[in-house]
């Protein structure tokens, strides 16, 4: 063969690998994830970014070799359990949570940070504050994920759809006689959720498709776990709807990383310029039908003085504000969590609309910890799981109507001094009462006695 033909099956064979590595199907559904938190812009450059190092040989995959792919990923116990099938120890006669210590292991979903922060990293530091051992892995990486299940007493699973992968993973728990627990904080399993949430017309309509597809396939997986736990009282309701396993609140809370990132950002924070400003965060697309339930209350607060500002945190579209409001608004990138309270720390209060539709009746109250931590007050919708959080006129206020966000917001800059006393008890508030112990308000105790027994 001649130097040219070799190149050119070279060629060919490295196509046939980029072309085999790229897709999967797990790797599509973190292009839609991204897509659905970054945007479909950034979702497009990290593909292309990830081609290209396909192309070189120095991507990072899970397998690297020729079993690499979705069908070498869902076979990578088969030999194993062939093995101890042969062998007639295919069985675990005694299961491990008869023993006195107790290891869970988190099985879940790691790319989006927030969920992440909250829902695995923090939990894993609630049981080993309770003395549990407890890691996570995310759910593709497999040699982890294994260990994990071997050592384990109980597996959480976390945000995680039925597939070829994760059927395998749940077998495997299964054979290993763990009790399950699924965890989810969206209502992900259901269509009549999607279809009137307001976020989703920011999404191009196959984007939106894909999302009704994936629902069936979250709620197979919630089912065939022994317990649902949840986020909110709200998601709670909305999953009975559709499965009948145990379901139980685990609420966000306010974490010592949280209250030590708040108190890094609180002092970073620069000497009061004069200027009122009022912040609205979103960690994801779509949260422009969220801030169009108070756009117009906003644009006649701050054109009101030449001292107040919109300040616009993370994903947001300014073009699509009134243009008097946007040359008053100050708008900061999404970024690192330490950046973000940062920016955060400098605003005298901060808003949270919710459209008022079943996905949002779901929704925790992140953004008042967040606001808290660094002691700004929240004006909060009385949609979702936010007003759970505020001692109205104290560390905060509701607005129950839409006359409310001006009337609250004329309120807090009249006197700025008392707004910054009542940021300082929102965080008061955040540490005695949202800061992690396993208190009704915060964990349901039917989850401490499935690991405690």
């Amino acid at each position: 063969m001649s130097t040219t033909e070799s190149m050119k099956v070279g060629g060919a064979g490295a196509m046939l690998r980029v072309l085999r590595q790229s897709f999967r199907l797990s790797l599509l559904h973190r292009f839609v994830t991204i897509a659905r938190q970054d945007g479909l812009i950034r979702a497009t450059a990290k593909a292309r970014g990830f081609l290209s190092m396909q192309w070189r040989g120095s991507s990072h995959t899970v397998l690297r070799d020729a079993s690499s792919g979705a069908q070498g990923e869902t076979q990578y116990l088969h030999g194993i359990w062939q093995q101890l099938a042969q062998g007639e120890a295919f069985h675990v006669s005694t299961p491990t949570q008869s023993a006195d210590h107790r290891f869970v292991a988190i099985i879940g979903d790691l790319n989006l940070p927030q969920c992440r922060k909250y829902r695995v990293e923090q939990l894993a530091h609630f049981w080993q504050a309770r003395g549990v051992s407890c890691e996570y892995a995310h759910y593709e990486d497999l040699p982890r994920v294994t260990r994990l299940l071997s050592q384990a007493t109980h597996v959480t699973e976390y945000r995680l759809p039925s597939t070829p992968l994760t059927e395998m993973l749940r077998y495997e728990a299964r054979r290993l006689r763990l009790p399950i627990i699924y965890d989810i904080d969206d209502p992900l399993f259901s269509v009549s959720a999607y279809e009137t949430y307001g976020n989703m017309t920011a999404l191009t309509p196959w984007l939106k498709q894909h999302f009704l597809a994936e629902a069936p396939k979250y709620l197979s997986m919630m089912n065939g776990a022994d317990m649902i736990t949840v986020s909110t009282p709200g998601l709670a309701q909305h999953t009975a709807l559709y499965s009948a396993r145990p379901i139980h609140v685990r609420r966000n809370y306010a974490d010592e990383a949280t209250l030590t990132a708040g108190a890094r950002a609180l002092a970073l924070r620069g000497e009061d310029d004069g200027v009122f400003r009022v912040a609205f965060a979103s960690g994801s697309q779509g949260h422009e039908v969220d801030f169009a339930e108070i756009a117009e209350a906003m644009e006649e607060f701050v054109t009101a003085a030449p001292n107040r500002r919109l300040l616009l945190l993370g994903h947001i579209d300014q073009s699509a504000l009134p243009k008097a409001l946007s040359q008053r608004t100050e708008a900061v990138p999404f970024s690192t969590y330490d950046d973000y309270l940062a920016a955060l720390a400098r605003a005298n209060c901060a808003v949270m609309p919710l459209a008022d539709d079943a996905f949002n009746q779901c929704k925790s109250a992140v953004r008042v910890i967040d606001a808290s931590a660094v002691s700004v007050p929240s004006i909060v919708s009385s949609v979702g799981d936010l007003a759970q959080m505020i001692a109205p006129g104290e560390t905060g206020h509701v607005a129950r109507a839409p006359g409310d966000w001006l009337n609250h917001l004329n309120t807090l800059a009249k006197d700025p001094a008392k707004t910054a006393q009542m940021g300082k008890a929102a965080r008061q508030a955040l540490e005695s009462r949202w800061s992690g112990a396993g208190t009704a308000q915060i964990v349901d105790q039917d989850i401490l006695d499935w690991v405690h027994g």
